[in-house]
């Protein structure tokens, strides 16, 4: 029992540990990256590389609003960026890129020349050149494509290869929405996700995408060879770029740049609908596959029943009958421990001044009977996978943002049935938020050890109700805060087990 109780609190801490590494970011991944030896053959600019990545200034933000059917987008004029996005169809959520698309080249202040229904263009120009930035957005879709004009106005051919920033991460944003930011890199060779806060460089670039936990903004050069800049700016800042690898431009002649973007939720279908090679941005963690098999189950049900919180109880009970065998054996593993139980008992009474020897008996004793002590968390276990990767799948998808079920208002949410606004100080992890899941949940979890638990001595009893406590508050805890769609699923699963054992011990 001693065992089974320090494993019971490791399994616990196991969980809660892997939930605080995995939950709140995708880990990083190690990219392709440029060696010192070969950027100069990259670029003929080559001290633009190593220059950083800036922030836009502080003077002169005036922001100019250009509003679609389904977005609205603000621009910092003087830089003829993109501060923000905001979508009408999710609640006027945000998705701030701070300078995106700005170009890194200083001293130039831009103004806008022209708007229409299909788009807005800014130009800036000084004594050797002048830049048109021309935003070009699509009829339908979040999709839009992006034109660089630069004419070269001296007698000199003009060098001219700025880096065109994506946008800019800002780690432990107040914002929750903006804390999961993330990036994505596509080269020739492979494509990377990375949250990384070190400068890198990478070759052949096809697209880069950044990211939050619902929306992204991906870019990609129609045509041209590019390089990816990642430049950390502070310790809470980090800018992702592109920049041409020639910048070559005669006198009085023009080069034009063309980008294709895409600005919208984390949706396959729309993502798709922009261009099928991008769909590598929907990234889940490190439980990738299972999350995008999950999230295809979970789509599936939801266009049959129209709600996603009866699409996630379906889906707990598929994988309850999945697992069933195991839970079957996991059943029959107790019942054979109980069988044995008085012989351990015995065996306790016989060595109790002898631990180790003990411990010996009963393991040959377990042996002899071919019991498994541990055969009952192997369900557990295996549900960990799937536990953590549909996390990352309600914690991503925007399709389930504002989703009711019953009194939840928003299932990638905690519940929150209500908040006692007035309670200072909070409760320790609990806030003072009450969320009733977790709360059903935990005792459920209760019952279900209750009714699980084997006859002992007083000395094994002790020990069983103290696990009995730490399994289920060490649970309530972890799950609290948690997105609500993630504790129904959890919920049900621990119903049908509680359902099923109480059906067995009433066959008793």
């Amino acid at each position: 029992m001693e065992k089974k109780l320090i494993f019971a609190i490791a399994l616990s801490m196991l969980v809660l540990l892997a939930w605080s590494a995995i939950a709140p970011k995708p880990q990083p991944t190690v990219v392709q990256e440029v060696t010192n030896n070969n950027l100069a053959s990259l670029t003929q600019a080559p001290a633009a590389i190593s220059q950083q990545i800036s922030c836009p200034p502080k003077e002169d933000l005036a922001c100019l609003k250009f509003n679609q059917a389904d977005f609205e987008v603000d621009f910092i004029e003087s830089l003829a960026a993109v501060k923000s996005v905001k979508y009408n169809r999710f609640q006027g959520a945000e998705f701030l890129l701070v300078n995106g698309f700005a170009l890194e080249e200083k001293g130039l202040i831009f103004k806008k020349e022209n708007e229409t229904p299909e788009g807005i263009v800014f130009s800036a120009k000084d004594a050797q050149k002048k830049i048109t930035k021309n935003f070009i957005f699509s009829k339908s879709g979040y999709g839009m494509d992006l034109e660089i004009t630069v004419r070269n106005l001296g007698n000199q051919p003009l060098e001219f290869n700025p880096p065109v920033v994506l946008g800019t991460l800002i780690y432990n944003h107040s914002n929750q929405q903006a804390r999961y930011q993330d990036m994505t890199i596509s080269t020739r060779e492979k494509t990377s996700h990375t949250s990384a806060r070190k400068d890198q460089d990478f070759a052949d670039v096809k697209f880069l995408s950044l990211r939050d936990r619902y929306f992204c903004a991906i870019i990609a050069p129609a045509e041209g060879d590019y390089v990816g800049l990642l430049r950390k700016i502070n310790k809470e800042e980090a800018s992702l770029a592109l920049m041409p690898k020639e910048g070559k431009i005669e006198p009085g002649k023009e080069k034009t740049l063309l980008f294709h973007i895409y600005l919208g939720p984390q949706d396959l279908r729309l993502i798709n609908q922009a261009n099928p090679n991008w769909s590598a941005v929907i990234y889940y963690g490190t439980f990738d596959f299972i999350a995008q098999i999950i999230w295809q189950l979970v789509d599936f049900l939801y266009r049959m029943v129209h709600n996603w919180g009866v699409a996630i109880i379906i889906l707990s009970l598929l994988v309850y009958l999945l697992l069933y065998p195991l839970t079957l054996k996991q059943m029959r593993s107790m019942k054979e421990m109980q069988a044995v139980q008085p012989k351990v008992e015995e065996l306790r009474k016989l060595y109790k001044d002898n631990p180790q020897k003990l411990n010996k008996e009963i393991m040959e004793l377990y042996r002899a009977h071919k019991v498994n002590p541990l055969g009952g968390c192997l369900p557990l276990l295996l549900q960990m996978p799937i536990f953590f990767a549909l996390y990352q799948v309600l914690i991503r998808s925007v399709a389930l943002k504002g989703a009711h079920f019953l009194w939840i208002k928003d299932l990638s949410e905690p519940d929150r049935l209500f908040v006692i606004k007035s309670l200072s100080p909070s409760f320790p992890v609990m806030g003072n938020e009450i969320n009733i899941l977790p709360i059903l949940m935990t005792i459920g979890m209760f019952v279900q050890q209750k009714i699980s638990a084997v006859a002992a001595t007083t000395e094994a009893a002790e020990q069983q109700k103290i696990m009995m406590i730490i399994m289920p508050v060490m649970f309530g805890l972890i799950f609290y805060k948690m997105p609500s769609g993630l504790v129904l699923y959890w919920f049900v699963n621990s119903a049908l087990m509680l359902f099923y054992q109480w059906k067995i011990s009433r066959a008793k």
